[in-house]
């Protein structure tokens, strides 16, 4: 029977916390978006400086802060936190703003009040549309959701209990592993499931006590850290408004840096950037910006093909390799999503053809389609993918769903498929089905008529609905992806979705390229919004939060986070120049490539040569790293997505990274050391530049004059 966890679920002060450092991320998130592309949730860092305020606040509390309700502030901080991305306004609408030609219905600006209907237009569906899903892939199929799990251990320690939903402990071996956030934080020189028992003790001496490696868990000495680094990398950026050339360091000289535009950018929000990707993500983008910009961009400027400057987006070469950057995401994403589309069908495809075959031999046509028995007491237990009859020898659980509580397979006759028998929150603890059914119906047609009051005739209705619908499929396959890889490919996904939309809209209308930017915004906030909130899910359901209190707080926090993020973006536009130095919008370009592009609007001369042979390299590529998956050697195959925006992205902003990455190499493979410091490191860095880059903005609107 499932025991309630201590604590209440939803508080009106968790969820004012959860905003204010919602708006500290979302602030940051919407800095570094219009740089480089770069955003996360930073669950981990939100449920820290949660903890942090309300233990600062402890002798002035009614009740103490338990670990459900760190869950709330954790959920209303994140929901608050993808919106930048979430609504397009580090991708679509400068594309939309400041890249569409005349003849293609642009450029297109909108008012602030449009600005705020379209993004809380894009806000709603994918929040509600994770509710459904939750049961299937959280509670059914269990699948990891690797940074939830980081986080509910995260604040398991915090609260000094175990992160499970049924009171049992966590377990040890897992305790320190806090590494893996949102992208691909896999070490390149070690295995994944490196073993450092020999270095834990345990807190308190008993079962349910959170293994820790060297002693007992410090929650100041992080928040400390966190404010240390977070006031360092503040202050240096506030250093690089008066020297700007700090941003620019000619590191290989300064020809290689004003023609070829190999310059480091020493930024510590970089660094702790490429520290959160881990060595194999930064790796690969180092390796996409030295064929990129080290390569490909020197090849097409001395063979022609480039004539204008390599800066240039229209005539120079740092446009053309855009371009190969692009076939590269493709062809990963669609080998990507492929696979993890069909691979339910192939794994489970012989066994249910199996079934039926049998059912028609054993009672004919009927009997197909005759309704499966439901489930009896006793039986086996399931654990993960690699699942172990209680009663044998061994009764070894396996390594996927240590944490998890043991559901049950109902003992059925030899030809019948087995049959879950769940535990899940209780009903009251739900969000009810007329709830889901409502808020569904209602988010899609609050998307559709957003779209429409901001657009007008430009999208057509039917395209609308069919960008909403397309959304909602494609976000299975993120949250999917997300929950095997801990890897959202909203980039892959909103490409989809694009190709989808040159293939019905004809490419006489002149407003294709608009409609097609529209549908990929669309799709891109549905499955980002469904995948990354399902990480907050993962969370309550492994600390026993109330499924309904995640899901209003992610209301909650979408809705704030929808209009912050409007009126962000119109700050930051106002006062810098974009695209510029500063922002430089590389995503957007991708966006308005990509919809010219399958719109055929043509490419620039040779590049449709070289984009075809990086397509095909890497979709064999993506091959043997999708079968290579969880094998130790995965990582030393480049990813396609990383690789593209290594190319994409100036060499200034990679080899920051890649600083990161190698320090996090050094610290998880040479020391072997704990991760929590060095995350929570790199959370302050990417924190501090990202919300002290407001007083920059005071600065550059006042016209403070630079050194």
């Amino acid at each position: 029977m499932r025991l309630l966890p201590e604590g209440r679920h939803f508080t009106v002060r968790g969820v004012v916390v959860g905003l204010l450092v919602g708006l500290v991320i979302c602030f940051s998130n919407m800095y570094f978006g219009l740089q480089t592309g770069w955003v996360s949730m930073m669950t981990m860092p939100a449920s820290l400086m949660g903890y942090g305020i309300f233990k600062g606040l402890a002798p002035h509390l009614k009740f103490p802060f338990s670990p459900v309700e760190n869950v709330l502030v954790q959920s209303v901080a994140g929901g608050m936190a993808i919106m930048p991305l979430g609504c397009g306004f580090v991708g679509v609408m400068p594309a939309m703003n400041y890249l569409l030609k005349s003849e293609e219905q642009g450029p297109v600006f909108l008012s602030l009040w449009k600005l705020i209907i379209w993004s809380l237009g894009l806000c709603y569906f994918g929040v509600v549309f994770a509710v459904p899903l939750r049961r299937q892939v959280i509670i059914k199929e269990q699948l990891k959701f690797p940074s939830g799990f980081s986080t509910a251990v995260l604040i398991g320690v915090l609260h000094g209990k175990g992160a499970s939903q049924n009171g049992a402990a966590l377990d040890p071996s897992k305790a320190a592993t806090f590494g893996s956030l949102a992208l691909e934080n896999r070490p390149l020189l070690e295995s994944e499931d490196r073993n450092d028992e020999d270095n834990r003790t345990l807190i308190g001496g008993d079962d349910e006590s959170i293994a820790e490696p060297g002693g007992k868990y410090s929650w100041g000495d992080n928040i400390r850290l966190l404010l240390i680094s977070f006031g360092v990398s503040g202050a240096y950026t506030i250093c690089t408004y008066f020297l700007p050339i700090l941003r620019q360091l000619p590191v290989f000289g300064a020809y290689a840096a004003s023609t070829w535009l190999w310059e480091l950018n020493p930024s510590l929000a970089y660094v702790g950037q490429g520290i959160i990707m881990g060595p194999a993500t930064t790796l690969h983008m180092l390796l996409g910006a030295v064929v990129g910009w080290g390569i490909l961009s020197p090849l097409a400027k001395y063979r022609g093909w480039t004539p204008g400057k390599v800066d240039d987006w229209e005539t120079g070469s740092k446009g053309w390799i855009v371009w190969i950057s692009l076939a590269i995401m493709l062809a990963d994403s669609v080998i990507s999503l492929g696979y993890i589309a069909f691979r339910p069908l192939v794994q489970q495809g012989p066994a249910f053809l199996a079934e039926t075959k049998l059912r028609f031999d054993q009672g004919g046509l009927m009997n197909v389609f005759r309704p499966r028995p439901g489930p009896r007491p006793g039986g086996y237990t399931a654990i993960g993918d690699d699942e172990t009859d209680p009663r044998s020898s061994s009764g070894q659980r396996s390594s996927s769903s240590e944490l998890l509580p043991s559901p049950t397979f109902a003992r059925r006759d030899d030809h019948d498929l087995r049959a879950w028998d769940y535990d899940d929150a209780p009903p009251e603890q739900q969000v009810g089905n007329k709830t889901v059914s409502f808020g569904l119906v209602s988010a899609i047609l609050v998307c559709v008529a957003s779209i429409h009051i901001t657009f007008g005739d430009l999208v057509p209705l039917y395209a609308n609905v069919i960008a909403v619908l397309m959304a909602l499929l494609l976000s299975i396959m993120g949250v999917r992806a997300l929950g095997e890889t801990d890897l959202n490919p909203v980039s892959g996904i909103s490409k989809l979705a694009q190709l989808f939309f040159a293939l019905i809209i004809p490419q006489s209308n002149k407003n294709s390229v608009l409609i097609n930017l529209v549908a990929g915004a669309v799709s891109e906030a549905g499955a980002l919004q469904a995948g990354d909130l399902m990480q907050d899910l993962k969370t309550g359901h492994l600390l026993g939060a109330a499924p309904s209190a995640q899901f209003w707080g992610q209301v909650i926090g979408a809705t704030v986070g929808a209009v912050v993020s409007a009126l962000i973006y119109r700050l930051y536009t106002a006062v810098y120049e974009v695209p510029g130095d500063l922002f430089q919008v590389p995503t957007a370009y991708v966006w308005i490539f990509t919809a010219r592009l399958v719109t055929g609007k043509g490419l620039p001369y040779m590049a449709k040569e070289w984009a075809i042979g990086a397509a095909v390299i890497f979709a064999v590529l993506t091959v043997i790293r999708t079968r290579a998956m969880g094998k130790s050697w995965q990582g030393y195959i480049p990813g396609g997505i990383a690789v593209a925006v290594g190319m994409y992205n100036v060499p200034s902003f990679t080899l920051a990274r890649t600083i990161g990455g190698l320090m996090n190499w050094y610290w998880r493979v040479h020391l072997r050391k704990e991760d929590t410091p060095l995350i929570v490191l790199a959370s302050g860095f990417i924190l501090g530049e990202g919300f002290l880059s407001i007083l920059n903005l005071l600065l550059q609107s006042a016209r403070v004059p630079h050194l």
